[in-house]
C-alpha cells in the first residue's frame, strides 16, 4: 500500500491511461478524484472502480480554465487536500503540416495540453506548499523528446510540458514537492483504437500499418502497456520517489532511449 492515506486529483481520469493510474492509485491504498468530460460516463466509472468513498468524479473540460480550477478546488473541499496531481488530459487535435496548421488549431493543442496542466498545478501547489508534501506528475509523450511529421503543434505542446515540470523542479525542491513527466510511446487504448485510424490517415497510412511502425521503432519491438506506465506514476507518487524530480522518464519501449 504505497499510497496508503493519499489523496490524488487525475485529469483525463476516465479512459486509457488517466484510469488506469486511477486503478493502480486505488490499489495502493490511494483516493482520487476523476475529471472529464461526460457526466454519466464518469458516474460508470466511478461504479466499475467500485471503490466506494475513496473515488469521486467531477465532470469539466480541461481546456476550460475555470472547470480545470474548479476541479482542483473540489478535490481539496471534498477530500481536505491534494496530495498527488496527475495531468493526463491532453490529445494531438488536428494533425497538419505545419505550413497548413491554423492559428486555432495551434491554440487548440496548447489549451489541451499545455495550458490545462498549468492551470491545475498552479492551483494545486498551493495546497502542496502549504503542506510540504505533493507530487506533480504530467503525462507527456515520446513526442515531448522528438519530432514526427505532422504532430508539430502535439509536438511543441509536449516539449512544454517537459521544459515547464524541469523549471517547477527547481522552484520547489525544497518544499517537499516534486514535479516529473512520463513520456509514453504507443499505447493501444480505446483512445488510439478511435481516434488511431484518422492519425494515420493524416501521415499517409492504414491504422495497422501506422501501429507496426510505431512498434518497430521501439526496442522491444511491441506498444507499451496502461499497467506498465501505471507502475511509474505509482514509484513517482510514492515516498520511494522523493528523490525523483525535474525528470522526463520514457515508457516507450525504449524508443527515444534518453
Amino acid at each position: 500500500m504505497k499510497l496508503q492515506g493519499k489523496i490524488a486529483a487525475i485529469t483525463g481520469g476516465t479512459a486509457g491511461l488517466g484510469r488506469g493510474i486511477a486503478e493502480a492509485f486505488l490499489a495502493e491504498g490511494a483516493s482520487v478524484a476523476l475529471m472529464a468530460r461526460g457526466a454519466e460516463k464518469g458516474q460508470k466509472v466511478l461504479a466499475e472502480l467500485g471503490a466506494g468513498e475513496r473515488a469521486i468524479f467531477i465532470p469539466g473540460d480541461a481546456m476550460v480554465q475555470a472547470d480545470i480550477e474548479g476541479f482542483v478546488d473540489k478535490a481539496v473541499a471534498h477530500f481536505g487536500r491534494v496530495d498527488i496531481l496527475v495531468n493526463n488530459a491532453g490529445g494531438a487535435g488536428d494533425l497538419q503540416p505545419l505550413v497548413d496548421l491554423s492559428d486555432a488549431a495551434f491554440d487548440e493543442a496548447m489549451k489541451w495540453n499545455v495550458y490545462s496542466t498549468f492551470w491545475a498545478t498552479r492551483r494545486a501547489l498551493k495546497t502542496m506548499l502549504a503542506q510540504k508534501w505533493g507530487r506533480v506528475i504530467n503525462i507527456s509523450s515520446m513526442e515531448g523528446k522528438h519530432g514526427k511529421p505532422v504532430f508539430t503543434a502535439y509536438t511543441a505542446a509536449k516539449h512544454a510540458i517537459n521544459g515547464m515540470t524541469k523549471s517547477l523542479a527547481r522552484e520547489v525542491g525544497t518544499e517537499g514537492v516534486t514535479a516529473n513527466c512520463i513520456c509514453p510511446g504507443l499505447v493501444i487504448t480505446d483512445i488510439i483504437k478511435n481516434s488511431g485510424p484518422a492519425t494515420a490517415k493524416a501521415m499517409g497510412m492504414e491504422f495497422e500499418e501506422m501501429i507496426a511502425m510505431f512498434a518497430a521503432e521501439a526496442a522491444i519491438k511491441r506498444p507499451n502497456t496502461v499497467e506498465e506506465v501505471a507502475a511509474v506514476a505509482v514509484l513517482l507518487a510514492s515516498d520511494a520517489g522523493a528523490g525523483i524530480t525535474g525528470a522526463a522518464i520514457s515508457v516507450d519501449g525504449g524508443t527515444a532511449q534518453y
